[in-house]
């Protein structure tokens, strides 16, 4: 099954810390099926030093990169998003293995950032693996530049990284 990726504003389900920055904020949902066992892939996804392999937003990871991360741990990741260079501190905020982890980030330097959650159900036989992306913009400029730009750049390279992901964990087995 294709990877796909839907945007909102004002996105729906609210988890955790979420809420706070949802006000006026975008949504990037994209899911996948993956034909690996759930406690395999949410091992790989949350394990931040995997994150370059198959996320190509994410160019390095420093911190906690060798083992899924828990609640409270931290890691610093340079990323490349929708044209976008810059590093963001990364706090698991949630974690209930192997089916829903969040995190939350706050852009280095900024006083912008976003938070990611990545939900897993078994689902004949394979994994179905959701993730959401919510992202603030600083200002009603760079609001304005999402709804014209950013957000469908940000749409596509969620997109690709789950087509991605999808690939190497079944190559492995």
């Amino acid at each position: 099954m294709a990877a796909r990726a839907i945007s909102a504003e004002n996105g729906s389900k609210p988890i955790g810390r979420v809420m706070n920055i949802m006000a006026s904020s975008t949504r990037i949902y994209t899911s996948i099926h993956i034909a690996r066992p759930v406690e395999q892939v949410f091992d790989f996804v949350t394990t931040s030093g995997n994150w370059p392999k198959w996320h190509l937003s994410s160019l390095g990871v420093q911190g906690s990169v060798d083992h899924p991360m828990q609640v409270g741990e931290q890691v610093t990741e340079d990323f490349l998003v929708a044209g976008r260079r810059g590093s963001v501190v990364w706090t698991v905020t949630a974690c209930e293995p192997p089916r829903h982890w969040e995190i939350d980030g706050k852009i280095v330097g900024r006083s912008s950032g976003g938070i990611i959650t990545y939900t897993l159900t078994l689902v004949d036989g394979e994994t179905r693996f959701e993730r959401e992306f919510f992202y603030k913009m600083p200002n009603a400029l760079f609001s304005l530049l999402d709804r014209l730009f950013y957000r469908r750049r940000v749409e596509a390279e969620s997109a690709e990284a789950l087509r991605r992901l999808k690939q190497i964990l079944e190559s492995l087995g």
